[in-house]
């Protein structure tokens, strides 16, 4: 019958986004164990007696990689299925000039709604309800990069999802995007800086984040809020400077 789906139809969407929570739970387990190693080498002892918390840490990850999972799956089953996002493959679909521009704008897009959703996660209603559950991690480890409450997970789910459908983007730009979302994610959690000071003390390191940035949040709470950049925290006076860990 007309406007009824079929269950091919939506055995595939459900089939995309279980594929999708595995690919984000995989790629979560081998960034954040990857830098876990790399910290083991780089910083011994620095998560000495944090095993019952990275426990903690890996089991609220992989509830929010099936939150994170199953929109992107949807999405992309869309993508394929049904040509509904903005998503192209062609190399000249668009000017080669708006790769770039399309990274920064997803960039900027994405750090933007983390960071006021991240200030509302610090009212004291949503801290105690959600945001808890981040900040429990003390210090925060490598493994921490997705440890949030579901309701956390749900905001940040939905944000790169949402934009497909708006916002122009190649597919390989658009990996690029989650590369680094998840890069930035667990390096910025894991402790110490693996940037160089050279970088991080520049002009340009003072825009952007890297640990020594996030990890004064975690000290400090009511500061450096942003994920990628520093220039929400620095309009709204939020920007508390460096840790140095």
């Amino acid at each position: 019958m007309a406007g009824q789906v079929s269950e091919p139809t939506i055995l595939a969407a459900l089939l995309s986004a279980l594929a999708m929570t595995a690919i984000v739970g995989v790629r979560y387990l081998l960034a954040s164990g990857g830098f876990a190693l790399a910290t083991r080498g780089v910083r011994p002892g620095l998560y000495a007696g944090l095993d019952r918390q990275i426990r903690s840490e890996i089991g609220w990850s992989l509830l929010s990689a099936a939150i994170y999972g199953v929109p992107a799956g949807i999405v992309a089953w869309a993508w394929q299925a049904l040509g509904w996002t903005r998503i192209y493959t062609g190399p000249h679909d668009w000017p080669l000039w708006y790769l770039p521009v399309s990274l920064l704008l997803y960039l900027f897009a994405h750090d933007t709604w983390f960071y006021w959703t991240h200030r509302w996660m610090h009212r004291p209603k949503w801290f105690r309800i959600a945001h808890a559950v981040h900040h429990a991690s003390k210090p925060p480890t490598a493994w921490a990069a997705m440890s949030f409450h579901p309701i956390e997970a749900i905001t940040g789910a939905v944000v790169i999802p949402a934009l497909v459908f708006l916002i122009p983007i190649h597919v390989g730009v658009l990996a690029l995007v989650l590369t680094i979302m998840t890069v930035m994610g667990v390096t910025n959690h894991m402790g110490w800086e693996m940037f160089p000071r050279a970088l991080v003390h520049s002009r340009l390191g003072g825009w952007l984040i890297t640990a020594s940035h996030h990890q004064r949040h975690h000290e400090h709470y009511q500061c450096n809020y942003g994920l990628y950049f520093r220039v929400w925290d620095r309009l709204c006076g939020t920007d508390r400077g460096l840790s140095s860990p």
